[in-house]
Parts: structure tokens; sequence; C-alpha cells
């Protein structure tokens, strides 16, 4: 049923609850999990561009690609194609469009529980994403407790 699930990571514990979700998932219909990392620019955060700059999008690129691979851990061993993107960008337009050019059929997401004023001040990505596309989403609210393991 599901080729391709999509799982977006921010690279906090409370993202991470949505693994096991995922990963059922994809071992369930030996799909190709997609883990996804969105970068916001820091063009937009820093004015100043330059030799330093470069070296911080860089280091800021390792740490998330270090990131994916320990997520990734123990993954493999379920039997199902596994693959690690890192893009950049505003995180839900580009979840959006990578789900949509990659054709998958399924995005898990972490929702954090916001409501209210902090919904509306922060915003929620896991929101504008599930309004924003026709592919199936499954939300996991993310608690405070440590994640399950896989």
């Amino acid at each position: 049923m599901y080729k391709r699930i999509l799982l977006t990571l921010d690279g906090s514990d409370l993202a991470e609850q949505a693994l096991p979700y995922a990963v059922a998932q994809a071992e369930r219909f030996q799909s190709e999990l997609i883990l996804l990392r969105v970068l916001e620019p820091l063009g937009e955060k820093i004015s100043k561009r330059g030799a330093g700059f470069n070296k911080a999008e860089e280091t800021i690129r390792d740490l998330a690609r270090e990131y994916l691979e320990r997520v990734s851990t123990g993954i493999h061993e379920h039997g199902f194609q596994l693959r690690m993107v890192i893009i950049e960008g505003r995180p839900y337009e580009e979840i959006i469009r990578f789900a949509e050019t990659e054709q998958v059929d399924l995005i898990v997401i972490c929702t954090r529980g916001h409501s209210g004023f902090n919904r509306w001040l922060m915003g929620s990505v896991a929101d504008r994403v599930t309004r924003g596309v026709r592919i199936p989403v499954l939300l996991v609210r993310a608690r405070k407790e440590e994640p399950k393991s896989i």
C-alpha cells in the first residue's frame, strides 16, 4: 500500500517519538523509509556572509548528517530500504515539496500538541503540512516522556 514513507525529523527527541510508528509501517508494507531533516537557512538569521558563514553552514550539515545516521542505527536490520535526506528551506514548505516530488505515499510527523496562543505564535509544521498535502499524514502526538525504542 505504501511504497515510500517519509519521516520528518527536526533534531529533537520529541520528533524521534514518531520513529517507531514510521518503522512499523515501513516494515509492514516493505516500504522505503525516508528520514528527512530540513535545515532552516542561516542566511535569514545572519546578515554577513563570508568564510565563517560557509564554515558554519558546512558544520550544521555535518551535524545533521551525523544526527540522521545516529537515528537510523538499528533500522537497517528491519529489512526495508532506508534513505536519509537533508535539505534547506522552510520546514513545512520543503516537506510538502519533497513529498510531492518524491511521490511519497505517507508522511509521518510528530506534533507537539501546542494549542491556542502557542500554536498561533509558533505555528505548527505538522498542521501546515497536513493542510498542504493530499498525501495521507500520520500524526504522532509527542509526549514529554522518553520515546519508545524500536
